[in-house]
């Protein structure tokens, strides 16, 4: 298929810079059966049922983009430079991140940027156009420096418009959020608020948790016309024991297994890519496009995604490409708001057995 079969023209109008609040006021479109619903994501209770297991990932936000100073001495005295990075992925050595630096051409090894009175950062490597940074605190120490010192990665889209601020801490965060690592949200999970959680429970939904540390790679563009050629980008995910376990007994007594946001879904279908779930820790780079055999998924809560990506060829495998263009020519005229803090939606492809 094409990169153009994923195209659509969408208004910069429905492009939403602040989430909804509170969370689960956003609206929802529910996709079933060849029929759209209009909604609210408190609305849920009146889709899902007894047994459905939503499926969340527990990973946490980092504060991962700085602002720093290198100094520098020169024959005029000493000179100074602002430095931007974003955090990528912590390495082997302890203490070690790669990152984004700009400018990184002007930043040389050994060199020092300074973040914070007590927050600092050494260039120790350059390669593939990222910087490799040696921070002087490591564990609990650099989490609490970072928290303070750090701002949320907001997605290229919104940074455009407005810098990030401290609402953006708690408004890209779910309220489940436990391991720490993303630098980026799952989106679809920001929805969720502890009132609906608990009608949700109340109401006999269960729930699994699963890590997936989303990485700045979910933003980077599609550059080939033939998506069969595009190489995915890999993250760390893992799903535990307990929580194959739990989805497997829902698949077993005929529950629906319904992962919140593509994170979710990415991560169960490499865990179960045999046919049955089982427990799975690694990087992966599953690249989920048209004709895509779904064994765990059986819906998926998402929200709406950017013309062209790799999200877009997900939600066409799962419920078929016209029908996604249908939804999503509906989502525009019904001024649905897009992206990270927009608008979800719960799609629900026929069950294999009906």
């Amino acid at each position: 298929m094409k990169l153009s079969d994923f195209d659509f023209d969408l208004p910069e109008t429905l492009i939403a810079v602040r989430p909804a609040q509170p969370r689960s006021s956003a609206r929802l479109l529910v996709a079933e059966g060849g029929k759209i619903h209009d909604g609210h994501v408190t609305d849920l209770t009146k889709w899902l049922r007894a047994g459905d297991r939503l499926v969340l990932n527990d990973t946490r936000v980092i504060p991962a983009r700085l602002t720093g100073v290198r100094h520098r001495d020169s024959a005029q005295g000493p000179v100074s430079a602002k430095v931007e990075v974003t955090l990528l992925e912590p390495q082997a050595e302890a203490g070690v991140w790669s990152a984004l630096v700009k400018p990184l051409k002007k930043l040389k090894p050994g060199e020092d940027v300074i973040f914070s009175d007590n927050l600092r950062a050494t260039l120790v490597g350059v390669a593939d156009g990222q910087g490799y940074l040696r921070f002087n605190l490591e564990g609990d120490d650099f989490d609490t420096a970072l928290n303070a010192a750090g701002a949320m990665p907001l997605p290229p889209y919104i940074a455009a418009k407005r810098p990030a601020d401290a609402q953006d801490k708690i408004d890209y965060q779910t309220v489940w959020a436990k391991n720490s690592g993303a630098v980026a949200a799952p989106t679809a999970s920001l929805h969720f608020d502890a009132p609906l959680l608990e009608v949700l429970r109340d109401m006999g939904v269960v729930f699994s948790y699963v890590t997936l540390h989303v990485g700045a790679g979910t933003f980077l563009p599609v550059k080939v016309d033939d998506i069969s050629e595009h190489k995915m980008h890999a993250e760390w995910g893992q799903v535990s024991a307990q929580a194959s376990a739990e989805i497997a007994a829902t698949k077993a007594a005929g529950g629906r297994v319904i992962p919140v946001g593509t994170t979710a879904l990415r991560l169960i279908e490499t865990a179960g890519k045999g046919g049955t779930i089982t427990p799975w820790e690694g990087d992966t780079d599953i690249f989920i496009t048209p004709g895509f055999i779904f064994n765990v998924a059986d819906a998926l809560m998402t929200n709406f995604h950017l013309p062209r990506s790799t999200l877009m060829m997900l939600v066409s495998a799962l419920m078929g490409a016209q029908t996604i263009r249908d939804i999503y020519s509906h989502a525009i005229n019904e001024n649905y708001r897009f992206f990270s803090y927009g608008d979800a939606s719960l799609l629900i492809p026929p069950r294999k057995s009906d």
